[in-house]
């Protein structure tokens, strides 16, 4: 079948009644976390897990993606508004967007933002359902020494592409790959550090980590916190719509926006954060009136934002053909693909092509809605920035808590008295996740060593024992040394693309103010 049939086949999934319940739920909590300061799509996604685990499979990965879309979206009203970016990928439309609200143009910053994410997420998203196809029949030859390769790609591109230092993202992935050798070895059958205990002998959860990492960890750290400052809000004044002028400086913006942030989120190195710097950056070489950027130049919005909504978009290549994550959220979608009992790679496309198609296609209706949502609800979304900080991270300890004991409800005796395992782990990991955020380590890297960490191992040693112990083998096909050399890359790629994106940025940011 061709692309074009594969992909009508996936819309007639994702227009079911209940597939689109669940992306404009998925849309709506999306946009609401992004417009949270603080909040992002991975921990509600990692809220949610537990909450799905009964529920269909197609729903809940097309209601994870509606979150992952809507975050992008929700993040630039924080960044416009209030200044603050909800999300890491909306620093840069604060630059320009609160500059633009303070003279009272916020309205067209939010609409430049919105039209932007709806036009690159379109494009990008389409550019997903005509590349996947390709990366799978590539990916379809691959064997244990291949994929071990792969495994050990994702490893270097979780370690150096998450938090500002590649050593501490490496001391992350190795507390997960720790975590990972708990319970039954898959190839010997021996149960392997469970400490005796038989709630241990089927590993550790992804979900209980996952919610305790991100959900616990993060209270904890803004609990530990001494001041939580407000920001003063801007009021949106006059018409939310664009004027002629800023529809001729904007649609340039957007398809370069597009053009730079694809690539960049499918490369398994890249993140939305680098897109919209570079994004940025371009803008202000290509931009006719320069002399606007630092005072609210509208190109300084358009762009960034369709480069980080594309970036969204591209990041689901290696995600689902491959199943690499290159983001904290495709981390966490990746261990819902886990939580039922499926495995993002090319096998994924051939044993469950309607659940692929229907995910994809939910993307297009999912850029629909949240175009529709975005603008005639803004007025919502600004009243979510007046809940109480104690409030909002209140309910999250408590949903995460019954979320848990809902998904797990084993028991465990402790000094006698009967307490629930899952609540036990979900307490450990969560001092864990503060731990590693007072000391800034990254988060992401520990979900993904936990996931892949079991998978990497059974590849090295089916490899090792076809190859009767030659380590060699590791290298014999031109595909495994392709893939050890982009490991390589991928340690020393994000550091420059950083401090090219960056670096730029804060030299044209200090000219201004001199």
């Amino acid at each position: 079948m061709t692309t074009f049939e594969l992909l009508g086949q996936g819309l007639l999934t994702a227009l079911q009644w209940h597939n689109l319940l669940y992306a404009l739920i998925g849309v709506t909590l999306g946009t609401a976390v992004g417009v949270l300061p603080g909040i992002g799509p991975a921990l509600t996604v990692a809220l949610l897990l537990p909450v799905t685990y009964k529920l269909d499979p197609a729903g809940s990965l097309i209601m994870f993606a509606g979150i992952y879309y809507g975050g992008m979206y929700g993040g630039s009203t924080t960044s416009i508004l209030l200044n603050t970016p909800g999300e890491s990928a909306s620093i840069v439309t604060a630059l320009e967007g609160n500059k633009m609200a303070r003279k009272g143009r916020g309205g067209p910053a939010l609409a430049t933002a919105a039209i932007g994410s709806f036009v690159a997420g379109l494009i990008a998203t389409l550019g997903l359902a005509f590349i996947a196809p390709s990366v799978v029949k590539f990916a379809l030859s691959f064997g244990p020494a291949e994929y071990f390769a792969l495994m050990l790609l994702a490893f270097m591109t979780v370690s150096a592409a998450f938090g500002e230092s590649t050593l501490r993202g490496l001391t992350s992935l190795f507390i997960g790959l720790a975590l990972g050798l708990i319970g039954i070895d898959q190839l010997t059958g021996q149960t392997r550090l469970a400490m005796g205990l038989p709630n241990l002998f089927d590993g550790i959860s992804v979900t209980t980590l996952a919610v305790a990492l991100f959900a616990i960890g993060e209270t904890l750290a803004v609990v530990a916190a001494k001041h939580m400052q407000e920001e003063k809000v801007q009021a949106v004044k006059g018409s939310v719509w664009m004027n002629r002028e800023d529809w001729k400086r904007s649609w340039a913006p957007w398809l370069r926006g597009t053009a730079i942030g694809f690539p960049i989120g499918a490369m398994p190195a890249g993140g939305a954060d680098v897109s919209s710097f570079l994004s940025y950056s371009a803008e202000r070489n290509f931009s006719k009136h320069p002399e606007e950027f630092g005072h609210g130049a509208i190109e300084g919005v358009a762009g960034p934002e369709a480069a980080n909504n594309a970036s969204a978009a591209g990041t689901l290549v290696p995600l689902l053909t491959l199943g690499l994550p290159t983001t904290a959220t495709a981390a966490i979608m990746l261990a819902g693909f886990q939580q039922f009992g499926l495995q993002p790679g090319p096998l994924l496309f051939a044993t469950n092509a309607p659940l692929v198609w229907g995910l994809i296609a939910s993307l297009l209706v999912a850029n629909l809605m949240l175009l529709v949502l975005n603008l005639p609800l803004i007025g919502l979304w600004v009243k979510l920035l007046t809940i109480p900080r104690p409030w909002l991270y209140a309910g999250i300890l408590t949903f995460a808590t019954l979320g848990t004991i809902g998904a797990d409800g084993s028991t465990y005796s402790l000094f006698g008295i009967p307490i629930s395992f899952g609540l036990f782990l979900l307490m450990l990991f969560g001092i864990l996740g503060y731990v590693l955020r007072r000391f800034h380590y990254p988060i992401a890297p520990v979900v993904v060593g936990l996931i892949l960490g079991p998978m990497a191992e059974k590849s090295l040693r089916q490899a090792l024992q076809i190859s009767q112990g030659n380590v060699l083998a590791l290298f014999n096909s031109w595909i495994g040394i392709l893939l050890w050399v982009l490991a390589l890359t991928a340690v020393f790629l994000p550091l420059w693309l950083r401090y090219r994106g960056k670096g730029k940025l804060l030299e044209q940011i200090a000219g201004d103010t001199d």
